[in-house]
């Protein structure tokens, strides 16, 4: 008779993971996911996402061994074959490239990690190649990049210390689990703060809570934040002794925040002039104020001005590590990933051969790329030819912006290598495809990478389908065919003993501690060591910036496309498309095999106001085309007035697996047809704009 037993591990079945889960077995057999009740990031929380995981371990579309391409690129003719074999001909290629074209002339890539990026970071530096492309570019990493350049780590919301005001902007994570975040804390938060501010186009489960609902132009973030920032300053509504003994470049800001009274604001964004100014009073006059910040800021032209200006109002309302404000929190008691992942050992001369490094010079602070000048070297040869790409937990085809271009650059590429759990419209064009473990086929130390002072254990739970191999070992014996074994091992524990040392433990050790390791929250550290920028004090005028050719100063320009652009453009495209907000079903493109996860949101949808939908003839569930000037794609229309008539926001990452191979129907309803990447981008950072470009609707 088989007993039932309970796994403590920690779940990363979405991109950004984290809560503690126990798995409950039969014996062997995997039954259900429960959440567990003394995390202490997710206190019980688990998510549907979480719930389909055994489904999606179990799914007859699983990757199950490695293999070859045995027709045409997309044909979906493949062969079986060993891991050596694999490993073997990719080690093949990566020298040959090496010796022939130099290592940056091969991209390694990954999407949202699943606490293996470092790992790949490792490999790409000893390799030499200094291109890594991820979606950070324009999710969540601007917001890193530009507190680095500020001298700290990326601040967070001190939710244990219940903020008086929340502002929760550009970000839905009860949907979203986001980046150092667990839906539960956002959740309480709301039930318990005494006002909430809420910046979103869309009416969502937050903004039904908001005593204040912001409901902004899509792409004009940063001209709001700005106009906030305007009353604040005028009406002395900012920390005075912040600004005097511990800032500077506070003149400088002033003056630039002449520019934008609400009045002008309202103009741009869309957000009455009295709003904006209510707004800003309601959050400077609070004891103490947390910033809750989601891609929403991050996925336009002014992405980098976006995230500075709301660390600035942070900053001058004195709530910058303050109890209940936004914290940079300790380091977890763990070698940190930057130096884990051997950022050292890649070269100099190799890191100035970056793709965009000297374009986008907050890219290089952070080391990832932006995808659209991995599509340049291969489609132009610009400024060098890539002739191999390997990557990991990535559909390219459907969740990178401008997908004609991907489509056409992994036609030409030389090499495709990617690794996945399934079989994917991207997996169809590689050369090689290897077989991935889920998160419950696998041990891992969790969240390392986080910025929230913890660090959990991820207990396998079950054993790996088929040949399917944990990301990390790929890796690791990649590692070692190509030269670098002394930085490698046989056994994937070794590399968390590794990790751990620092905290004195090793993995047999840790793995039996489900709470984690924390290090305890550390408030007002400016105050005894200053901020990490030159001259130790906080800067509004950034002088790193103005070195490098960017204006030192937090500004506004307008999307490339909008309601200012000729008439005979607009007329033609007359409705703003926003894209790229977070269902509860999917992370990404992840999870449309699920059963569990299409039952109740079966089809890609539409957002679109009634007026709107009326006057093109279109009524709730009916199919539309969404067109673009650089194309379309087909969705069900969602008739509802939590939108504004004249803007349209579109489901992104959306494929149909049971259409079946090679294509799996990722033509029909891809978004990213209908997005850009040619630019312009953000200047700093290479962000291309998902929010405010132009289209039409059409009923089908």
């Amino acid at each position: 008779m088989n007993q039932i037993t309970k796994i403590d591990t920690l779940c990363r079945a979405c991109g950004h993971g984290g809560c503690g889960v126990q798995i409950v077995k039969d014996g062997e057999k995997l039954i259900k996911v429960e959440g567990d009740k003394n995390h202490p990031i997710s206190k019980g929380y688990t998510c549907k996402i979480a719930r389909a995981s055994i489904e999606l371990r179990e799914h007859p579309m699983r990757l199950r061994h490695p293999m070859k391409r045995a027709g045409a690129r997309g044909e979906g003719k493949w062969e079986q074959i060993s891991w050596e074999e694999a490993l073997t001909t990719i080690s093949d290629k990566l020298t040959l490239f090496k010796e022939e074209s130099g290592a940056e002339s091969v991209v390694f890539g990954h999407g949202t990690g699943r606490d293996f990026q470092h790992y790949l970071y490792r490999l790409a530096h000893l390799y030499g190649s200094p291109n890594v492309m991820t979606p950070g570019h324009m999710c969540y990493l601007p917001r890193i990049a530009i507190s680095k350049v500020l001298g700290f780590d990326i601040p967070l919301v001190d939710y244990d210390n219940n903020p008086e005001c929340l502002m929760v902007w550009g970000a839905n994570h009860l949907n979203s689990n986001a980046d150092e975040y667990c839906a539960i804390n956002l959740a309480n938060s709301l039930k318990r703060s005494n006002k909430v501010i809420v910046i979103d186009p869309r009416r969502t489960a937050v903004t039904e809570r908001a005593d204040l609902w912001l409901q902004l132009r899509p792409g004009t973030d940063s001209a709001l934040a700005l106009g906030m920032l305007h009353v604040i300053v005028k009406e002395n509504l900012y920390d005075q002794d912040f600004v005097t003994n511990y800032a500077s470049g506070f003149e400088q800001l002033a003056e630039r925040l002449e520019q934008f009274p609400p009045e002008k604001v309202a103009e741009i964004t869309w957000v009455p002039a009295e709003q904006i100014i209510e707004a800003a009073r309601l959050f400077a006059a609070a004891k103490s104020g947390a910033i809750q910040w989601g891609v929403g800021i991050d996925q336009n032209v002014n992405c980098v001005d976006g995230a500075r200006l709301l660390l600035n109002m942070v900053a001058l309302t004195g709530n910058f590590d303050a109890p209940g404000g936004n914290v940079v929190f300790m380091p977890s008691p763990v070698m940190p990933a930057r130096e884990f992942a051997l950022f050292h050992k890649l070269p100099p001369e190799q890191q100035k051969k970056m793709l965009g490094g000297e374009q986008y010079k907050l890219g290089t602070i952070i080391g990832r790329l932006t995808p659209h000048v991995v599509w340049d070297a291969i489609l132009e040869e610009e400024p060098y030819k890539v002739r191999g790409m390997l990557t990991f937990a990535s559909n390219l085809l459907v969740i990178r912006e401008n997908a004609h271009r991907v489509y056409e650059a992994l036609k030409k590429i030389e090499f495709f290598v990617t690794t996945d759990l399934y079989r994917t419209p991207t997996v169809e064009m590689a050369d090689i495809v290897l077989p991935a473990t889920t998160w419950l086929e696998h041990d891992g130390v969790g969240d390392h990478w986080k910025s929230h002072g913890y660090v959990f254990p991820r207990n396998k739970v079950v054993e790996p389908v088929g040949e399917a191999w944990p990301d990390i070992k790929i890796f690791a014996e990649l590692g070692k065919r190509l030269g670098f074994k002394e930085y490698f091992w046989d056994d994937n524990r070794e590399s968390f003993d590794i990790m751990l040392k620092p905290a004195g433990l090793t993995w047999e050790e840790f793995k039996d501690m489900p709470e984690g390791l924390q290090t305890k929250p550390v408030y007002h550290k400016y105050k005894q060591s200053g901020f990490g920028a030159p001259g130790r004090k906080y800067e509004f005028y950034i002088h790193q910036l103005e070195e490098w050719g960017y204006d030192p100063l937090p500004d506004y320009h307008e999307p490339p496309e909008g309601p200012l652009r000729e008439t005979e453009f607009v007329d033609k495209y007359p409705l703003i498309l926003t894209t790229g907000s977070r269902l509860t079903n999917f992370f990404g493109s992840e999870g449309r095999q699920s059963e569990l996860l299409r039952k109740d949101h079966p089809d890609p949808l539409v957002e679109i106001h009634p007026q709107a939908a009326a006057a093109r003839g279109i009524v709730d569930g009916d199919w539309v085309t969404i067109s673009s000037p650089r194309g379309e794609a087909k969705f069900k229309a969602n008739v509802t007035d939590g939108i504004d008539a004249r803007v349209v926001s579109a489901d992104f990452g959306w494929w149909f697996p049971e259409k079946g191979g090679p294509e799996y129907g990722w033509r029909e309803s891809n978004i990213n047809f209908l997005t850009d990447d040619q630019g312009p981008n953000d200047p700093m950072i290479g962000a291309t704009p998902l929010k405010g470009l132009q289209c039409e609707i059409r009923k089908i």
